[in-house]
């Protein structure tokens, strides 16, 4: 015992010296190179627009902790939206490569095998192409739905109250998506869904037979049986694999740079080529990730616990 704690200690301080010298050898050299340090910066003016804001007051006159903010509230936006759409197309392309038409379920196993396979920034570079450039202007707009309205300037659609209404060369009014979020959200829900829809196919094999057959025998229809039986016990089998493709969908996000939607990331190096701190650039970057996959991973183990509970009161 006292052998095993004599090796941890001696262990602790090799990091602690390694962080030392990390620490004391940056300091140093920003010292030699007459780099300022420390967050200081973020209360100076900003200087540059932002063109994605989130429905939050910005201007170029604000501060960059402020900028920071915006990217942020950019960033956890397409997270949350993209999440709740990756689950429902996840849900719903698993349980179609178990279903009984043959068609179907092969066409939902191809999807989610070219998917899965090709680099996901490539997707993103696709979406945002065939968005930009290969959809009409707004006078000559698709409508696939009657008020949403598919354009190279973005993608529109009615809110309660407001429709969105062609005025000079744009639309107005109702809400409306820009071809960089659009891309990355579309991007995102379709890569993230691929692998949940395996996740999901996984977890609903993992039930024995006998408990569908039991519902069956009950009076129970298929759907019944999958919505009240079936799925409530994969969830046990289905949550913590989840809950890794929701960390890599908001990680994922930072790949918006690539494409000019303006997240913390891309925010952040505007930060740091205008102020030349890159260590407390990259820090925030660091953190913020941080903290958002430690929030979501705390959220879904408590789910997980829940779930697990109750099937063991069942």
């Amino acid at each position: 015992m006292r052998r095993a704690l004599l090796v941890q200690a001696a262990l602790v301080a090799a990091v602690a010296l390694a962080i030392g010298w990390f620490w004391y050898n940056a300091a140093h050299n920003l010292e030699t190179r007459k780099i300022a340090s420390g967050f200081a910066f973020l209360a100076r003016e900003a200087g540059f627009e932002i063109g994605e804001t989130s429905g939050l007051a910005y201007s170029a006159a604000d501060t960059y902790l402020r900028a920071l903010a915006i990217g942020l509230a950019n960033t956890f936006r397409v997270a949350a939206i993209g999440v709740v759409l990756a689950t429902v197309l996840g849900v719903l392309l698993g349980l179609a490569r178990l279903a009984p038409n043959w068609l179907l379920a092969r066409l939902a196993g191809a999807y989610v095998e070219f998917v899965r396979n090709v680099p996901l920034v490539v997707q993103l570079f696709f979406w945002y192409a065939l968005i930009s450039e290969n959809l009409p202007g707004p006078r000559e707009a698709l409508e696939p739905l009657p008020g949403v309205y598919l354009t190279n300037r973005g993608i529109f659609f009615p809110l309660p109250g407001s429709r969105p209404e062609l005025v000079g060369f744009n639309f107005e009014g109702g809400g409306a998506l820009s071809p960089e979020f659009a891309a990355l959200l579309v991007g995102l829900t379709t890569y993230t869904a691929a692998f949940i829809a395996e996740i999901v196919r996984a977890g609903v094999l993992s039930v024995p037979r006998g408990q569908r057959d039991a519902a069956r025998s009950l009076g129970m229809s298929e759907r019944q049986a999958l919505s009240y039986v079936v799925l409530p016990l994969a969830l046990r089998a289905i949550v913590p694999p989840l809950t890794s493709q929701y960390l890599n969908l908001t990680k994922n996000s930072s790949l918006a740079v690539a494409i000019g939607y303006p997240d913390l990331v891309s925010i952040a190096n505007t930060t740091i080529n205008q102020t030349g701190q890159a260590i407390e650039g990259i820090a925030i970057i660091m953190a913020v990730y941080l903290t958002l996959s430690l929030s979501i991973s705390a959220f879904m183990n408590w789910y997980n616990r829940r779930v697990a509970l109750k099937g063991v009161r069942a």
